[in-house]
């Protein structure tokens, strides 16, 4: 599955119940997400990890298809040419 197809799946599952909750809700719920997979990643279980991942992913793709971003086209745009600053593949900033 590509990034578009993701976020046009989490915008069909939940677009509609996210918008009504509004931004700003929705974005605390996002907040939740990560402090759950921060859990996981200090209990480091590989199951665990994967469904905080994939969640967090999930609510990141809600709060873009709320504000008018497609995930795939902005990651493309800023990160195709290596690091922004530097345009290296790794990166070679100071």
């Amino acid at each position: 599955m590509q990034v578009r197809e993701f976020q046009t799946l989490i915008e069909r599952i939940y677009f509609q119940r996210d918008s009504a909750r509004g931004l700003h809700g929705t974005h605390m719920w996002f907040c939740e997400e990560v402090g759950e997979l921060t859990r996981a990643l200090r209990r480091n279980r590989k199951e665990e990890l994967e469904g905080e991942f994939a969640d967090v992913f999930a609510w990141l793709s809600t709060l873009a298809s709320m504000s008018g971003i497609d995930l795939e086209a902005a990651a493309r745009k800023k990160y195709e040419l290596g690091c922004p600053r530097c345009k290296a593949t790794p990166c070679a900033c100071p």
